[in-house]
């Protein structure tokens, strides 16, 4: 899947065994994913879900499977939009790891706004972790603007705080229906 796939909803189906949604965390370059229209490489409790009661191990140890798979609405169960600041994350450089968007899932842009500034694009750094180098001390709070692959706009007000720190995470009170 291409890097855009990151934050979408898959539902996979391989014949007999139970039907499992997955999300997509990040892109598969290279190797298998280049070969094959769509890659999905399944963590182990992806594939353990997929499993026939007390089969998950048997699973485990197939390889590759082929299935189908289509996108589906992601849900997260009343959960907001969450912001994890990327540990690398700076008073200059800010990179927020975007989860639990609902909707479509998939974002085609990400732009931030520094307190009393205009919007600016975020630069997608890999699968779901989006970032902004200023090259100046940024101005908290920072409100994010999300746009789905849809074109659906939303907008976290003042989601990063003052004070900010790296690694924490800074939930919204908004999401994608």
């Amino acid at each position: 899947m291409a890097a855009r796939a990151a934050g979408l909803a898959i539902r996979l189906d391989a014949s007999a065994i139970p039907l499992v949604t997955v999300v997509v965390t990040d892109q598969c370059p290279g190797g298998p994913c280049e070969a094959e229209a769509a890659h999905f490489d399944l963590s182990g409790k992806a594939f353990g879900a997929m499993a026939l009661p007390g089969q998950a191990e048997n699973l485990r140890t197939v390889g590759n499977l082929r299935m189908q798979y289509n996108r589906v609405p992601c849900k997260w169960g009343g959960l907001d939009i969450a912001f994890k600041v990327d540990a690398g994350s700076n008073p200059s450089y800010l990179a927020v790891l975007i989860e639990d968007e609902a909707g479509d899932g998939d974002l085609s842009g990400v732009e931030l706004q520094e307190s009393g500034g205009s919007w600016a694009p975020m630069q997608e750094s890999w699968g779901a972790t989006w970032e902004y180098n200023s090259g100046s001390t940024l101005h908290a709070p920072i409100s994010i603007r999300l746009i789905s692959g849809s074109g659906n706009k939303l907008v976290a007000t003042n989601v990063i705080p003052s004070g900010w720190q790296a690694g924490k995470t800074y939930r919204s009170i908004v999401n994608f229906q």
